[in-house]
């Protein structure tokens, strides 16, 4: 017995109702689509499909942001001239 005479968490009759319940809850039912427990696959030979920090449109200022810089004048101009430079790879090794 605890200090406050309830038996422990494990030994009480609440408990074992609950593992011995064996009805399913809705809210965690899936109907047997994708989930964590059941990823869905992609046949052999199809390239992934994935989506990066660089398939949207990106400011000089929004990367010296994400670089963890002020968006001061001579940021923006090391970034903005990185992206003219690099491109996509400029964001993509900050926000991958």
């Amino acid at each position: 017995m605890t200090e406050d005479n309830q038996p422990p968490l494990e030994e009480r009759p609440e408990v074992a109702d609950a593992i011995a319940d064996d009805v399913a809850v809705d809210a965690f039912m899936t109907g047997g689509g994708p989930d964590a427990d059941t990823p869905a696959f992609q046949q052999p030979g199809r390239p992934p499909v994935y989506r990066t920090g660089a398939d949207q449109p990106w400011d000089p200022e929004d990367l010296a942001v994400a670089e963890g810089r002020d968006p001061t004048p001579e940021n923006v101009e090391r970034a903005r001239r990185e992206l003219e430079k690099d491109g996509p790879a400029a964001i993509e090794r900050t926000v991958p």
